[in-house]
């Protein structure tokens, strides 16, 4: 591990040579290269898919496993969106002169080594590749053992595509130890790794983020919420919560809890029972939900489960300050969103809720890189030191203090 972990490092001054147009010409080559060898990563796909099955993995994880070439090609366009973002290293954040007449800069640069730890989408791989990539980062992956396959041939395709100009493969890499034992050794190897980011279950993150000595960057649980107002446009909320719950139910930014108005609630429970029953959603409520439409009972281990399946909790809160209290006991610090067509009750949601991403009538499934316009992520940071929310290529930027004297002493 020490080995290669010491040539990602010497890989990283190879890469931070590079111009912002030669990372951006060797990025669209990575985008053709994933079109021109989809056939070759879908072969290596199926081998998980079986597998998959064969270990009898959830529905969801399936479908965050599965590629084909629709999925293939929107790596690959991910890629060059990556490509066609503004260059983020090198740029000058502010400057001044002091009272002795020394020019001071403040300029971005790349943190270094980053680590990725993730688990089941294999697209991961190439979206985090290059985005450390166009920041000049040097990235380490360790995909879960389920896409073993499939991110060996993703991180096959990239690295011919840095070997074929004349870069060394170790700029991508995936790490050579994938057992518990490997992650173990990876988390403490601040001698050479300079960042972890672990996206996937509360288990790795909490296992990462106790037992690091590299710093963290935590992707933690998306225990997301949808609160719909007694002054929403009832069949404007009915359409955002089945989207934040059905369109996708198995990532993190998918409401698993929703707040309704007790006011409103029995005029909006049978609606949205209604559409959700016609999804095939499992409901589960608290006992005021329950005396209005039938549904499983929901306990406090419910609201403070991420379910990343077709499983939603509903609650009747007592307006606006019920769904804060709810929200601020089980919230993960992802994404909340409010339904209301009054102002002053959005204003009130939106600054006291302490969240990476907070909406006013949109579905939390926004909360993501590309939707954000930043090509992709390398995952959704709920810390609120250095990075926060979908992280782009800034949160993988620090920066430095260029000083330009004349001879000054002190």
């Amino acid at each position: 591990m020490e080995q290669f972990l010491n040539k990602a490092k010497s890989a990283s001054r190879v890469l931070n040579a590079l111009s912002g147009r030669e990372k951006n010409d060797i990025l669209k080559e990575m985008a053709n290269s994933l079109r021109e060898h989809s056939s070759s990563i879908i072969e290596a796909n199926k081998i998980d898919m079986s597998e998959g099955e064969k270990n009898s993995l959830s529905s969801a994880l399936m479908d965050r496993l599965f590629l084909d070439e629709k999925r293939i090609d929107a790596m690959a366009v991910a890629v060059e969106e990556i490509a066609a973002l503004k260059e983020p290293v090198g740029r000058v954040l502010d400057g001044w002169i002091t009272e002795d007449d020394l020019k001071i800069e403040k300029v971005s640069i790349p943190i270094g080594v980053i680590g990725i730890i993730y688990e089941s989408r294999p697209n991961v791989t190439s979206d985090t590749a290059a985005l450390c990539f166009k920041s000049s980062n040097v990235c380490v992956l360790k995909g879960g053992k389920e896409a073993d396959n499939s991110n060996k041939a993703i991180a096959k395709v990239l690295q011919d595509v840095l070997l074929k100009n004349n870069l060394p493969k170790e700029i991508v890499s995936l790490i050579p130890d994938t057992s518990r034992e490997g992650v173990a050794k990876l988390i403490k190897m601040d001698k050479y790794v300079d960042l972890i980011i672990p996206r996937g279950g509360a288990g790795l993150i909490k296992y990462v983020s106790q037992n690091a000595t590299v710093s963290v960057v935590k992707h933690d649980k998306g225990q997301c919420h949808t609160y719909i107002d007694k002054d929403a446009n009832l069949q404007n909320g009915i359409k955002i919560a089945l989207n934040a719950k059905v369109q996708r139910p198995g990532v993190c930014n998918a409401m698993e809890t929703l707040l309704v108005d007790k006011e409103i609630a029995k005029e909006a429970l049978p609606q949205l029972k209604s559409a959700f029953d016609k999804a095939h959603t499992q409901l589960k409520g608290c006992s005021d939900t329950k005396s209005i439409i039938e549904v499983d009972e929901a306990s406090d281990e419910d609201f403070d489960t991420e379910y990343l399946a077709n499983i939603l909790n509903i609650k009747v809160v007592d307006g606006v300050n019920g769904a804060i209290e709810h929200i601020v006991r089980f919230g993960s610090g992802h994404s909340e969103s409010i339904i209301t067509e009054n102002i002053s009750t959005a204003e009130e949601f939106l600054n006291a809720i302490d969240a990476a991403a907070v909406y006013v009538n949109a579905s939390t499934r926004f909360t993501d890189g590309g939707a954000f316009g930043f090509g992709a992520e390398v995952g959704i940071s709920t810390n609120k030191l250095h990075a926060r929310g979908p992280m782009g290529i800034e949160g993988l930027t620090t920066y430095k203090f260029k000083i330009y004297g004349k001879g000054q002493i002190r």
